[in-house]
């Protein structure tokens, strides 16, 4: 793939360096941080020392991956645990873990989450370590100066992978009762009613995925966070945001698509049964699909997400991570080896992409990986991933993620549980999230603009 599609593709992460001054790459509890440090506060361990890393992440196979390094690095092995993500799982043990100086080594941090944690002061920077250093110019730019937050040199998470958008069908469906497959918003409406006549639902609206809305909101050019200097807008409840919102609404309103938690075994059972035609989904969302719907092998293709006007190529991004270097480690240089070559060597991003469906953010992983040529089955030999790079290539640089976001989406998902429920409406919902965020980030001592 051309590296000109990915240098236009997502942009810096918009929270900069208002959140915290540089903290330096250093091991072990109660370090003390060193702006000035250099790459000597990132030190291999000793000649002969053996060294055991902890690793947390929620990447089907992941396992495979860290196999496949202890085989080749005796005296440097990785203990890995795989965890369930979100807001209420993983994020909320990482939040707890650095209160009490308990972090793994190594976990696994979305991009829009990675300022949440920065704010707690509980990564590394690994930026000064001698792997990512060496490192740092294989990744694709916009996925690199995410994990930077404005400072120079800082790297505070590797660059795992990316989550650009599309439109997950189920083209026998759609090719037996006659519906072209939606290229607009207004045409997968139109789609809805149809596939609701036929006694389904032409897919579901997430009520415990606020990450997802957030993507539908974006890709509609929606900014909810911006800053100049030390003040910060909010704006969850823009124009943009506001129109998402009001769509939505009217397709739940209309019963026209199912209302269950996202990536749940409710929601692969509709997919898997036909109960629900599709899914709007990010590009690691082929290999859940996959494993989660075996009954449909061979029914699926991947189309572009549908579009607010016609022949448009507007994009949205759900996830995409890093992996991120806890503060706490006392192995900081050992922890930045290991993810660099887990999220860079071509062998590890084969099986990352194999079994979790990790798409590359490196150049050498999107330009080179064989396995992103080559159709998959269970989509009908169809070549997915070019649908990936061309939504990546449309996805808006400049949306900014907030200082709180793991606070933010808590409070976006109790407010879409309720609207879902009858409690008022997705309006609603991002109203009390706009306050709360609001409130949340004053009491960080963060300036937010009235």
């Amino acid at each position: 793939m051309s590296r000109s599609i990915w240098r236009h593709g997502l942009g810096a992460l918009a929270a900069s360096g208002v959140l915290l001054g540089s903290a330096a790459c250093s091991g072990g509890s109660g370090g003390d941080s060193d702006p000035d440090a250099t790459a000597g506060a990132c030190e291999p361990a000793k000649d002969g020392e053996k060294v055991t890393l902890t690793f947390t992440s929620w990447v089907p196979g992941m396992q495979e991956t860290v196999d496949l390094w202890n085989s080749q690095n005796p005296d440097i092995q990785v203990d890995y645990k795989e965890v369930v993500g979100g807001n209420d799982g993983t994020y909320q043990s990482y939040s707890n873990q650095i209160k009490a100086g308990k972090t793994p080594d190594i976990g696994m941090v979305e991009f829009d989450n990675l300022p949440t944690f920065r704010l707690q002061d509980g990564l590394a920077n690994v930026g000064s370590c001698e792997p990512v250093v060496e490192a740092k110019d294989e990744y694709v730019d916009w996925a690199i100066s995410q994990t930077s937050f404005g400072e120079q040199d800082a790297v505070y998470g590797i660059p795992m992978d990316i989550g650009p958008m599309a439109l997950y069908y189920r083209k026998d469906l759609f090719d037996k009762a006659g519906i072209p497959v939606p290229a607009t918003w207004d045409e997968y409406y139109e789609a809805a009613k149809k596939i609701k006549a036929e006694g389904a639902r032409i897919g579901d609206f997430p009520t415990d995925q606020p990450a997802w809305f957030t993507a539908m909101a974006w890709q509609n050019g929606a900014s909810w966070f911006s800053n100049d200097g030390d003040t910060w807008q909010v704006s969850l409840t823009d124009d943009k945001t506001q129109q998402v919102a009001d769509y939505w609404q009217k397709l739940i309103d209309e019963d026209l698509v199912n209302t269950t938690p996202g990536l749940s075994d409710v929601q692969w059972q509709a997919l898997n049964t036909g109960e629900e035609w599709s899914i709007i989904g990010a590009a690691w969302t082929t290999k859940l699909l996959e494993s989660s719907a075996p009954d449909t092998a061979g029914k699926w293709a991947v189309a572009p997400m549908p579009q607010w006007e016609a022949g448009g190529n507007a994009a949205g991004n759900w996830g995409g991570s890093t992996a991120v270097v806890f503060k706490d480690s006392e192995h900081p240089y050992e922890a930045a080896q290991f993810a660099t070559w887990a999220f860079g060597d071509m062998e590890a991003l084969t099986l990352n992409n194999k079994n979790g469906g990790q798409y590359p953010a490196t150049v050498e992983g999107q330009e080179s990986l064989p396995a992103l040529t080559e159709g998959l089955p269970f989509y009908g030999d169809q070549e997915v991933w070019g649908v990936f790079a061309e939504a990546s290539a449309g996805v808006d640089p400049s949306f900014q993620w907030g200082p709180t976001m793991t606070q933010t989406y808590s409070d976006l998902a109790d407010g879409i549980g309720r609207a879902v429920n009858g409690d008022g409406t997705l309006s609603d919902a991002l109203q009390t999230a706009q306050e709360k965020t609001v409130e949340s980030m004053k009491a960080q001592s963060l300036t937010v603009a009235e």
